[in-house]
């Protein structure tokens, strides 16, 4: 019996036991298909996210507001070390603050470095708009921003006007508005919305501007947004009470300069020693986008340890079935053996049919996973994903799930007495 005799009459068999072989390959096929669309999702998320951030750039860095936290708690403390904390509080409690207005506008007086700086703060979030009768879901957010923001943050006017000094200095009631808003206000017109007065949670605000769509960005909503002055947003009494400073250089190749020289600038508004820490953070543009990242590779990892387990007890369902396979098959073995066939023939035989078994619910549970991921991946508009590393890892493992689960069986049938697997009952 040749190695291709032994492959046709597995797969033969496998073909014959319909109901056997459907109950095991669907196991398996949902252990994968979890795997695989977990995985896929995933990767349409991360897909999404870069898509979102590449409009900022490498290029661009933001100062915000880091609270101090001075933990006097745990182990009890000497009374040196106490008075040593408490010349250490007295001297920064001053300084634990948000950024002010103030602050942020000296900064961007007297930053000298190339590159164009913007103030923004965010403003009411979850907030309805409306226009007539038409109004949009509670999902708004208002940034307040200066005639840089839009530039520093990767938006793009389609009809209108950007914010100017005027609208700046005064807080006027003028706004710019996300695609997705104008969409819901003034469905296939939306250039119509320019000098309409819309009702942003309430209020009269006068249209100026109309934003480009940001692609992939309903993971983050970047496109329900409103625009208006950071003087205007400062009015809501749900918005930030610290102001934001965004800096986009103009040679990515200065970013470092750029950073160090606006450290300094911003230690000496602060009033900070030269001992002092700093209390505030600067992060590079895409510093969001790979925190989210690095949250969704552990969620890999977990939908990875959770295919593994599931593959363990799909393994352990098929080799009970293949050693019930052994049983019903003894005669055949028997009869195999009394003809001239070898142990390693039937050896072969019985890991041919568990290994295709396998390999049969890794290919179903491949392409229902990567189907259903997918749907994930319509939602966020960033097209067709297949995760080619997870594919390939899949089969392979299946492959191995599929070996190791008829190992066992395979041996304990090779073994079989063929006189005494004739007269089996």
């Amino acid at each position: 019996m040749t190695l291709i005799d032994s492959f046709q009459t597995a797969f033969n068999t496998v073909r014959s036991n319909k109901l056997r072989t459907g109950i095991t390959v669907a196991i398996i096929a949902f252990g994968i298909m979890a795997l695989m669309g977990i995985i896929t999702a995933i990767q349409a998320m991360e897909h999404s996210l870069k898509e979102s951030f590449s409009m900022m750039g490498n290029n661009a860095f933001s100062i915000r507001y880091k609270e101090l936290s001075i933990r006097m708690g745990g182990r009890r403390n000497s009374d040196s070390e106490l008075r040593d904390k408490r010349k250490k509080v007295v001297r920064t409690s001053n300084l634990n603050k948000f950024i002010e207005k103030e602050e942020a506008e000296y900064f961007k007086k007297n930053y000298t470095f190339p590159a164009i700086v913007s103030i923004y703060k965010r403003g009411a979030s979850a907030v309805e708009c409306s226009y007539e009768n038409k109004k949009t879901n509670p999902v708004t957010t208002v940034f307040g921003g200066d005639e840089n923001y839009l530039a520093v943050n990767g938006y793009t006017i389609v009809e209108g006007r950007n914010l100017n000094s005027i609208d700046v200095n005064s807080g006027r009631n003028v706004c710019l508005i996300g695609s997705n808003t104008a969409k819901v206000l003034f469905g296939e017109n939306q250039e119509k919305s320019i000098d309409k007065i819309i009702r942003v949670g309430g209020l009269p605000y006068r249209v100026i501007g109309l934003l480009k769509e940001k692609g992939s960005s309903g993971f983050l909503r970047q496109d329900d947004i409103i625009v208006t002055s950071y003087n205007n947003a400062s009015k809501a009494a749900s918005a930030s009470p610290t102001y934001l400073i965004g800096v986009m250089v103009n040679n990515v190749n200065q970013m470092d300069f750029a950073i160090d020289e606006a450290t300094a600038v911003f230690r000496g508004i602060r009033k900070l020693h030269p001992t002092d820490d700093e209390n505030f953070a600067i992060e590079k543009s895409d510093k969001l986008a790979e925190m989210f990242i690095g949250f969704l590779s552990g969620i890999s990892g977990s939908a990875g340890a959770i295919g593994m387990i599931t593959l363990i007890g799909a393994a352990i369902g098929l080799m009970n079935i293949m050693l019930v396979a052994v049983n019903e098959r003894t005669r055949e073995v028997g009869l195999i053996k009394a003809i001239g066939g070898k142990r390693k023939n039937v050896r072969q035989q019985f890991l041919f049919e568990s290994m295709i078994i396998s390999l049969m619910g890794a290919a179903f549970g491949i392409v229902l996973g990567i189907t259903v991921g997918n749907f994930f991946a319509m939602y966020l508009k960033t097209g067709f994903i297949i995760p080619w590393a997870w594919v390939i890892g899949g089969i392979i493992i299946c492959t191995a799930v599929g070996l190791l689960a008829g190992l066992y069986p395979a041996n304990k049938a090779s073994k079989l007495n063929p006189i005494d697997a004739l007269r089996y009952e």
